[in-house]
């Protein structure tokens, strides 16, 4: 980023690529919409937390991106109203009206992703091209999502060899959202992912990799799960490779 004539420089950012690392940033959103948050949101996120019809979902939208203009300036040390985000382009369809997030403003070569769920936000940023980050909140299974087409034999296999109860909806969550963060860092989605072929490895602890197919080609992702609450499943996929070799510095709520 240029400013007054010369290049912008942000130390932290230079050290995060070079390390290969990540920052999570997490918080529980009020119950109604911030004035606060308002402020710091672009008038595109304005009019959609407007045509909300639920506060709630307003509130957790709104203080979720709010947060994430809050965490991007205490990473880069300047004022949360000068960040601006957007989105890129969607690599399976080229629209630009639902592509995966990104730092408009200022200028630096970081990845980020958002999650929300049941008034919890959650942000990443990253090393690299690309980040995804997804946030379940526990809740009970249904029998029926054992054999749901979403889940490969293996995963199936696995959470049915698992107890019923905590310890079997804790499992299906930790599947769900690595695959869940996984096509968010490709930037497809869900409905552009065969997510039957989306391998997650829930027996394995630590970080996995997981390979997202397209008809096309195929991209590995290094998959750890965060834990954050003892109520969220949280996942963070990276690109496998050196913007994933790196810590992953999480940042509870003040």
């Amino acid at each position: 980023m240029r400013q007054g004539g010369e290049e912008k420089v942000y130390p932290e950012v230079d050290r995060l690529i070079a390390r290969g690392e990540a920052h999570v940033w997490w918080w529980r959103s009020p119950g109604r919409v911030d004035p606060a948050d308002l402020r710091l949101l672009a008038t595109g996120e304005f009019r959609r937390a407007l045509g909300m019809l639920s506060e709630r979902d307003a509130a957790e939208f709104v203080h979720t991106r709010a947060g994430a203009r809050r965490a991007l300036g205490q990473l880069l040390g300047t004022a949360a109203a000068d960040v601006d985000l957007g989105r890129r382009r969607c690599p399976g369809c080229g629209s630009d009206g639902h592509g995966p997030p990104q730092v408009l403003r200022p200028a630096v070569p970081l990845a980020i992703s958002l999650s929300r769920t049941a008034g919890w936000g959650v942000f990443a940023v990253g090393a690299g091209t690309a980040i995804g980050v997804d946030a379940e909140a526990l809740r009970p299974v249904r029998e029926a999502l054992l054999s749901d087409t979403v889940l490969t034999a293996a995963e199936r296999g696995h959470l049915r060899d698992v107890p019923e109860g905590t310890a079997r909806q804790c499992a299906f969550h930790r599947v769900w959202t690595r695959k869940e963060a996984v096509v968010k860092a490709v930037g497809v989605g869900l409905a552009g992912t065969d997510l039957g072929r989306l391998e997650t490895r829930p027996d394995r602890t630590g970080r996995v990799r997981v390979t997202h197919h397209t008809d096309d080609h195929a991209t590995a992702w290094t998959v750890q799960d965060l834990h954050l609450s003892d109520r969220l499943a949280v996942a963070l996929a990276r690109p496998a490779g050196p913007a994933s070799r790196g810590a992953v510095h999480l940042h509870p709520p003040v």
